[in-house]
């Protein structure tokens, strides 16, 4: 498999396909203002070629705020693209496409990778795909795109999950999941009085999930509170796992997150680890998978772009995970990791 790479900050399709020749997938990122317009250049250029995209800023080894980025998978994988429709009410109502298309695709054993843009219902989405994850023994990773739009094959869609299935047909692929946060302590925060369709947590160990939250951060505010996230969100306990679910807003005495909570579900507070030791971590791991990688694809949570940002890191971060191979990627407002959602996360799948 090879990857192809390029980018430009004017937007300008022409000058980040240099060098481009007889790509068999295109996956895109472009600012806002000039989306629907690249994707109408890069379907003229390219007519056929199986494509997906989404608004949001890319990178490879160091991020671009603006313009467009592109990957392309050049020899070796073979590829079918698709979207689901109406994914805020039926999410369920076109998976026959997916299931078709994979089932074309003829899996083998962890050789197949589904990335997938949606503009939003992330979960239920891949609750939707948990069935076809586990029976063709897929591995899935991706993003929310910002501005509520996707693309595929040079049509843009809303309320949509637009989607690659890609066998790699000269090895494995294998997808990965990077936390720079870890439990604070052992407290345990359990909750209620949620709303699910809201996303909001209304009290933990029976008081306001607000005063809770301030008491055990110090933050004062609700401006305090949205800053304090950043450094400790709160978790999901899941086994010896922790999904992070990042404060999206105050409401009242509770919280809006970004991640659905069920009442009973075990929180805990979450501090950040040094992100240079938690990249290295992953790079060890993937190396340890790998004896050759031929490109990684990931997603950046839009909250790791704003610390690693502050902290002067992020360029230096995308460099490190750079080391491995062909690296490219996006900024994204939510991360898709097999079948489940997560925030605040680094998702990737690695192909050899």
């Amino acid at each position: 498999m090879k990857m192809y790479k390029g980018k430009n900050s004017s937007a300008n399709v022409a000058d980040a396909i240099k060098g481009l020749s007889n790509p068999q997938l295109i996956i895109f990122t472009s600012d806002a203002d000039h989306f629907d317009a690249n994707v109408a250049e890069i379907e003229k250029r390219f007519p056929g070629v199986p494509s997906i995209g989404c608004i949001g800023m890319g990178y490879d080894s160091t991020i671009q705020e603006k313009g467009v980025n592109i990957t392309a998978f050049t020899e070796g994988v073979k590829v079918k693209t698709g979207v689901l429709e109406t994914v805020s009410s039926m999410p369920a109502r076109h998976i026959k496409r997916i299931e078709q298309d994979i089932e074309d695709i003829k899996p083998g054993k962890e050789n197949t990778a589904i990335i997938d843009f949606c503009t939003g219902n992330d979960a239920a989405v891949l609750t939707t795909l948990r069935r076809l994850v586990d029976k063709f023994n897929l591995q899935v990773m991706g993003a929310t795109g910002d501005a509520g739009k996707a693309s595929v094959n040079g049509k843009i869609y809303e309320d949509a999950m637009v989607y690659a299935v890609i066998k790699n047909e000269g090895g494995r692929v294998k997808t990965y999941k990077e936390n720079i946060y870890e439990p604070k302590d052992n407290r345990q925060l359990i909750a209620s009085k949620t709303d699910k369709a809201k996303y909001f947590l209304g009290e933990l160990n029976g008081r306001s999930a607000k005063q809770v939250y301030m008491d055990l951060t110090g933050a004062r505010t609700d401006k305090e509170i949205m800053d304090q996230t950043f450094q400790n969100p709160l978790g999901k306990m899941v086994g010896n796992d922790v999904c992070i679910c990042s404060v999206k807003d105050v409401s009242g005495s509770g919280l809006i997150l970004y991640r659905q909570i069920n009442d009973s579900d075990i929180l805990t507070l979450l501090e950040m680890r040094d992100p240079m030791e938690v990249a290295q971590h992953t790079i060890d791991k993937i190396r340890n998978d790998f004896s050759r990688i031929s490109g990684i694809y990931s997603v950046n949570c839009i909250f790791r772009y704003l610390v690693l940002s502050g902290r002067g890191e992020m360029d230096t971060y995308l460099g490190k995970i750079a080391q491995l191979g062909t690296s490219c990627g996006l900024i994204g407002f939510g991360e898709h990791y097999n079948t489940q959602f997560v925030n605040q996360t680094m998702t990737c799948v690695v192909f050899e």
